[in-house]
């Protein structure tokens, strides 16, 4: 069947052009939307199974229009009738909707296959979490985002049940605030988060004051809907072209020379981030085309993706391990005193489990009047460089 639109993603952004909410959050709900429709029926074969679903968690203060992104295309999901889980639901029940969600697959040898796919739309993340001290739901996310062949579980009785074809994609928002409530600290840097795309935004983006869908955009959601169909029927296996294939070898050697983050608690995400744009690009793939054919210019746009969130995601977890003042001040003097020139940029990644930005900037204002060090621009980048040979803890009043 042909398409309506060249590419679902570019088609769904022109048909949300006339919304509040930021781009990037539309974009990442529309890569939500067709991860959801493509479910386990869809994956690439690499050292093992590579399946499409996704965990993409919108960030933004209050007033971001997080939940107005995420409404069009959880509409769209209900108009093709693809399953999702309640937005607040005990872990008992939705263990209970996954597996009530099973389908089955004609494979192309004539042998059925049976999946439980399960897409989730929780447009207030910490109710559909429960809290902190849901731990073992936080677990059974990190389950499910590796597809499992067969989940085992024990129920009430205490018995042992199994749900086959386990494969569970999340579309979620929050606030920075509610992220260090809702997650324990243990779960920042591994586990759960280094499975999320956390996608920030400072607000929304723009002032509507009708926002009232026209005739053509009521038009363009109808044939999104029929081409999102479209794509939910597809099946089987993803390939790499010949051209990505070979460009892939270019792609990890760069991503391990150069991880994105050096801070820790991103350790997790450095490590999976080339599973992320692997899942991603056949979203990519997906979008243009049902050949199922991933191209370098899947790849291509796969990365730069990734590489956009990434470059606002530390905003969600600023100041969330906080210290007391004096020990950041302290510790921010050692490492420029230790290295002797570093950017800010790298200076607020070391530093944003401890404090803010902003914080931050403060602190080199007053290092700077004690003639500790220096900040100065070179090209792009703001660089402090340490410039007190014997450097002793002036007393900063703050």
């Amino acid at each position: 069947m042909s398409r309506h639109f060249e590419n679902w993603i570019d088609g769904y952004l022109e048909y949300a052009e006339n919304t509040e909410p930021a781009r990037i959050f539309h974009h990442w709900c529309a890569i939500s939307a067709i991860a959801a429709a493509l479910r386990r029926k869809t994956y690439l074969q690499w050292h093992t199974k590579i399946f499409p679903n996704m965990y993409v968690v919108l960030v933004s203060p209050p007033g971001g229009r997080k939940g107005t992104a995420m409404g069009p295309v959880q509409a769209m999901l209900e108009d093709i009738n693809i399953k999702m889980a309640a937005e607040a639901i005990t872990r008992e029940a939705l263990i209970r909707e996954l597996k009530n969600s099973t389908e089955s697959v004609m494979k192309d040898d004539g042998t059925v296959e049976h999946h439980s796919s399960l897409t989730i739309f929780s447009p207030e993340l910490s109710v559909f979490l429960g809290g902190s001290n849901n731990l073992q739901l936080l677990s059974d996310l990190c389950d499910w985002f590796d597809c499992r062949k067969k989940w085992e579980y024990r129920t009430k009785n205490m018995g042992v049940d199994t749900i086959n074809g386990v494969w569970v994609n999340l579309i979620g928002a929050t606030t920075p605030d509610i992220v260090r409530s809702a997650l324990p600290q243990d779960a920042i840097g591994g586990g759960l988060t280094s499975r999320i795309i956390f996608v920030y935004a400072p607000g929304k983006e723009k002032i509507v004051h009708y926002p009232f869908p026209t005739q053509d955009e009521l038009y363009k959601r109808e044939l999104l809907v029929q081409d999102l169909e479209n794509i939910a029927a597809m099946q089987g296996p993803f390939k790499m072209d010949e051209e990505c294939f070979k460009h892939w070898y270019n792609w990890y050697e760069e991503h391990e020379k150069h991880l994105p983050f050096d801070s820790p608690m991103f350790a997790g995400y450095n490590e999976r981030k080339p599973l992320h744009t692997l899942k991603l690009s056949m979203i990519m793939s997906a979008a243009r085309s049902s050949d199922a054919v991933i191209t370098l210019r899947d790849l291509n746009r796969a990365s730069s993706l990734l590489g956009a969130a990434e470059a606002f995601m530390p905003r969600v977890f600023e100041g969330y391990g906080k210290v007391s003042d004096s020990d950041v001040i302290r510790d921010i003097m050692n490492v420029i005193a230790s290295v002797k020139v570093i950017t800010f940029g790298e200076l607020v990644n070391k530093f944003l489990l401890d404090t803010s930005k902003e914080r931050i900037e403060e602190i080199l204002d007053s290092l700077e009047t004690f003639n500790f060090c220096r900040r100065v621009i070179k090209g792009r980048d703001i660089v402090i460089e340490f410039i007190k040979k014997d450097p002793q803890a002036p007393n900063i009043e703050h």
